[in-house]
């Protein structure tokens, strides 16, 4: 049908505080996801979160009737095919999506159709979140004092008055399940969450900054908010969450995400090119080294020897998840007592999380690597043993996930793959070599 109003939803997979949305308001509304191949291909754990996250979007739109289509390919090719009178979509930051939205909106005015691109993604706009040089953040303190000045203190939009042409509800569902298809395996993660604007502001609502400011660093206790997938997948808008919870060291969090899109967009080869490049001379490991691919699988399996590790790298399988300080942890045995290329890490965590993304995924990888933007020292090399000890005290974290490493398990814990003392030094040398070269 040519001449419709057609929003195009990406990672703003909701109806409050959609300023996409809103744009179009007063007209009849269509609506359009589509699987881009010109995009990164999704992890399992993020395709099994979109699926569900479309189908509880889709009924929600049903109430306004509002019809979604999914579609799959080149998003220039399927945007022209429905020849919109209106586009409205929210703004991307990285390449080469970035590039791809602007060649569809020039294509699209120079034929007299009407395109907003709107903000809402970030708190605040990467060409706008400048030093007094006009040029780019690198540290994020800074950034971070930066950026409170360009957040709107306002509350987010809410839900705006839509309409649309009548909907069929199993239509998109059939074309969610040929787009999306969802493995076996993933049944395991519906006992864990509950994708969709719903599940997201529940997770809000019950969310205690109390809790967090106590409990944030024991990944025994649920002290985070469990909001990551839910902004990751916009179903809710991260200035909503600004606005009702009003606690410093969360909305640091919130700020930190920011700081990795704004470091994304300035350099879009984050996700394969080592940010300080005196990294490049790292001697890192890859898969074809010997003993690395074992030591890999073993990490990847959770069969490492090292209990905190184990627990966190069996969190992840079993739902999709690792508490952030286990993220560090995991990521820094990986990088620095492995000495495995930290390239590893990130396409394993973007193939099992489901919070994942294009920017936060590499950025926070690079950041415990040491190699990335105001990344913790090289020389910081958390011990995981001295980790437990410290946030997992009742060892109910390690009991949970790793029982066999405690007396009355049934089977025994496995050696450990690596001694933690001889490989943090074998990487404080490699690392001063580096230096000194």
């Amino acid at each position: 049908m040519p001449g419709r109003h057609l929003l195009w939803l990406r990672d703003d997979l909701r109806l409050h505080d959609n300023n996409a949305l809103a744009a179009l308001a007063g007209t009849d509304i269509t609506a359009l996801y589509i699987v881009e191949s010109t995009a990164r291909p999704l992890g399992a754990a993020s395709r099994w979160w979109l699926h569900h996250s479309l189908n509880a979007l889709a009924k929600d739109l049903a109430d306004f009737d509002i019809p979604l289509y999914v579609r799959a390919g080149d998003p220039r090719e399927i945007i022209s095919s429905f020849q919109p009178r209106t586009l409205a979509f929210h703004r991307r930051y990285h390449q080469p999506l970035q590039e791809i939205d602007e060649e569809i909106s020039a294509s699209l005015k120079a034929s007299g159709t009407t395109v907003h691109a709107v903000e809402g993604f970030l708190l605040g706009e990467p060409d706008e979140v400048l030093t007094t040089n006009g040029t780019y953040y690198r540290v994020f303190t800074p950034f971070s004092r930066r950026l409170a000045e360009h957040i709107d203190p306002t509350p987010p939009l809410g839900a705006p008055t839509v309409r649309g042409e009548g909907v069929r509800l199993e239509r998109t569902r059939a074309e969610i399940d040929e787009h999306l298809p969802l493995e076996p395996w993933s049944d395991k993660l519906n006992q864990h969450w509950t994708p969709g604007e719903k599940g997201a502001h529940i997770a809000l609502k019950r969310f205690d900054p109390a809790d967090y400011e106590h409990d944030r660093d024991i990944p025994a206790r649920r002290g985070t908010s469990r909001l990551s997938p839910h902004l990751r997948f916009g179903e809710i808008a991260p200035q909503r969450v600004w606005h009702d919870v009003d606690d410093p060291g969360f909305r640091r969090q919130l700020m930190w995400r920011d700081f990795a899109w704004h470091r994304l967009h300035h350099r879009p080869h984050l996700r394969t090119e080592n940010v300080r490049s005196e990294f490049n001379r790292f001697p890192w490991r890859w898969p074809k080294d010997p003993g690395a691919a074992e030591d890999l699988r073993a990490w990847q399996r959770g069969e490492t020897g090292i209990a905190l590790v184990d627990a966190g790298m069996r969190e992840l399988w079993a739902t999709g998840y690792q508490h952030n300080r286990v993220r560090m942890i995991t990521a820094s045995f990986l990088t620095k007592n492995l000495r495995l290329h930290w390239r590893l890490g990130e396409q394993w965590f973007w193939d099992t999380l489901v919070d994942a993304d294009d920017a936060s995924n590499p950025f926070n990888w690079q950041w415990v690597a040491g190699c990335g933007d105001d990344a913790a020292p090289y020389f910081r090399i958390f011990n995981p043993v001295t980790q437990a000890r410290r946030f997992d005290r009742d060892e109910r974290y390690r009991r949970r996930w790793a029982p066999e490493f405690f007396d009355g398990a049934e089977s025994e814990a496995p050696e450990p793959i690596v001694d933690l003392r001889e490989s943090r030094a074998e990487a404080l040398a490699a690392y001063d070599l580096i230096k000194r070269s």
